[in-house]
């Protein structure tokens, strides 16, 4: 079998412990399937767009068989993806997961079930009382606001009394975000599912008795869980509606079933790998090699 010869795109200015960590269990994991994988940072290509678009490298740059996209540089994403490299995740899904607002309404899109959410209108200013009013009156307290861009549990925002939404708003004001039913049921808990083409290979549940996030990151501890078929096939149906190869998908459990919280596009391994020991980065890149041979045998 041919050698397969990919990029790992990371991002240059994100060079934490926690991200390079990310990069090197994928790097592990393609030279264990016979895949050389090179990692090169998203500074370090020129997305260039005076007449065709190409890239201009300041390292050595040769046209790879696949790319895994560990970033959310959007424009260089579509920009590798125009010289007819697959990448993985694509530049669409990357910037569909990204925009909490836009992954909202594909989700709605595609009926798959989410806490109500209902998208702020774009002000450059304040917030009128009476569409704050209206919130209250649609939503309940207390409620989620959520900026659009966002990670590991930042920007979001637990709301309990119309006057705190008053002045999140008021902060707000010029950001792009959403308001969202509070789950009560199901606060300071979540599920994540790990989802890898049409398969969930890795589930944890978290909780946090400190805040109304769940993340590891904020506080908050996880255990192994066992996915009902219901929670499995939700959270296939929401990557999928999300255009993604791999997602970590996370759920909340309600009254009345289970419903998802968000898709992310860019999945942190290090944390699933702690709580049920599953490497997933060995699933992702057995996937990308599927997905490539029937490319080439169709």
């Amino acid at each position: 079998m041919q050698t397969l010869h990919g990029l790992l795109i990371y991002n240059g200015g994100l060079r934490t412990e926690k991200f390079i960590s990310n990069e090197d269990r994928f790097v592990r994991a393609a030279t264990s399937r016979g895949i050389h994988l090179t990692k090169v940072a998203n500074d370090d290509l020129l997305v260039m767009t005076a007449g065709p678009t190409h890239i201009a490298a300041s390292t050595p740059f040769t046209h790879p068989d696949f790319i895994f996209f560990a970033d959310k540089d959007i424009s260089l994403a579509q920009a590798l993806e125009s010289q007819g490299i697959p990448v993985y995740n694509s530049a669409h899904s990357i910037a569909t997961c990204d925009n909490k607002n836009t992954m909202h309404q594909v989700l709605h899109k595609h009926q798959i079930p989410t806490p109500t959410t209902i998208l702020a209108p774009k002000r450059y200013h304040h917030t009128t009382p009476t569409y704050l009013h209206t919130i209250v009156k649609t939503i309940g307290l207390p409620l989620i606001v959520k900026e659009a861009y966002g990670s590991f549990g930042q920007q979001v925002y637990f709301v309990e009394t119309l006057e705190e939404l008053e002045r999140i708003a008021e902060k707000l004001s010029s950001v792009e975000h959403l308001y969202q039913e509070a789950i009560v049921e199901s606060l300071g808990n979540d599920l994540r599912l790990n989802v890898v083409g049409d398969r969930v290979v890795a589930s944890m549940k978290r909780h946090s008795t400190t805040d109304f996030r769940a993340n590891i990151t904020a506080g908050g501890s996880a255990e192994v869980y066992s996915p009902t078929q219901a929670e499995q096939d939700l959270a296939i149906a929401a990557a999928k509606a999300c255009g993604t190869d791999f997602a970590g998908v996370d759920l909340l459990q309600t009254n009345n079933g289970p419903v998802i919280c968000e898709v992310n596009s860019n999945p942190h391994l290090q944390s699933i790998f702690d709580c049920t020991g599953v490497e997933v980065e060995y699933d992702m890149i057995d996937h990308i090699i599927q997905t490539r041979e029937r490319r080439t045998n169709a």
